[in-house]
């Protein structure tokens, strides 16, 4: 039996120091198969983006066990955490987060050249062409526009060929026509790919098109 992408088991996140300490995850549990998608959906403040944190071993708990890709990730260095991270996870979030000064299929061969692929340059163009970016390969983010950067983004996460694929509310900085498309786009790779996906969002209609919805309110998950 496949082991699950993501196990969580009871965790829990506190943040801030003294009278302003606040506890974030309240004892959260969530598992994701290998090929499944699943929407986390809540308002702002309720913990989600927390969670994605936590579960890419950006945060660590105060308590419960995180398993990632059939690992237990307690007590691991950040040198181990970014390697897995770089093998297994490819992450998406709403700000594209792409560096100004490198056109799009540098944005999206570097990293993976920096992992050490020796067809970094043509696995990065494959992806771009791949998301409809093809005739854009030399242009700066600047030239590009909000929905085309998201593309980019999109391929930078897939280029790696990651098992699992993390998604911060990927459509919060695009309008209502460009969102859908990114998020058509989104579910198209991560399924061709053979991806579990996780997409935290607050919009009930980015939700639907998971295959599994839970609810996170005031820290605390719901089926």
């Amino acid at each position: 039996m496949n082991q699950p992408l993501i196990d969580l088991n009871d965790v829990r996140l506190t943040l801030g120091e003294g009278d302003v300490r606040t506890e974030i995850l309240k004892g959260v549990s969530l598992r994701l198969d290998p090929g499944e998608s699943v929407a986390v959906l809540g308002p702002s403040g309720s913990g989600k983006s927390s969670l994605m944190a936590v579960i890419s071993g950006l945060e660590r708990p105060d308590s419960g066990a995180v398993n990632l890709d059939g690992q237990d990730i307690d007590g691991w260095n950040e040198d181990r955490l970014a390697r897995l991270r770089g093998r297994s996870l490819g992450i998406i979030l709403q700000a594209f987060h792409l560096l100004p000064t490198m056109t799009a299929l540098e944005n999206v061969a570097v990293p993976l050249e920096l992992a050490g692929a020796a067809d970094a340059r043509d696995r990065a163009r494959a992806e771009l062409e791949a998301v409809g970016l093809g005739h854009r390969l030399t242009h700066y983010p600047a030239q590009l526009s909000g929905g085309e950067q998201q593309r980019v983004a999109i391929a930078r996460a897939t280029a790696p060929r990651p098992r699992l694929l993390l998604a911060d509310e990927p459509t919060g900085n695009l309008d209502s026509a460009t969102g859908a498309t990114i998020i058509d786009l989104l579910f198209e790779r991560a399924a061709s790919a053979g991806a579990g996906l996780l997409v935290i969002t607050h919009d009930a209609a980015v939700a639907a098109r998971a295959a599994r919805v839970v609810r996170m309110a005031d820290g605390r998950l719901t089926q």
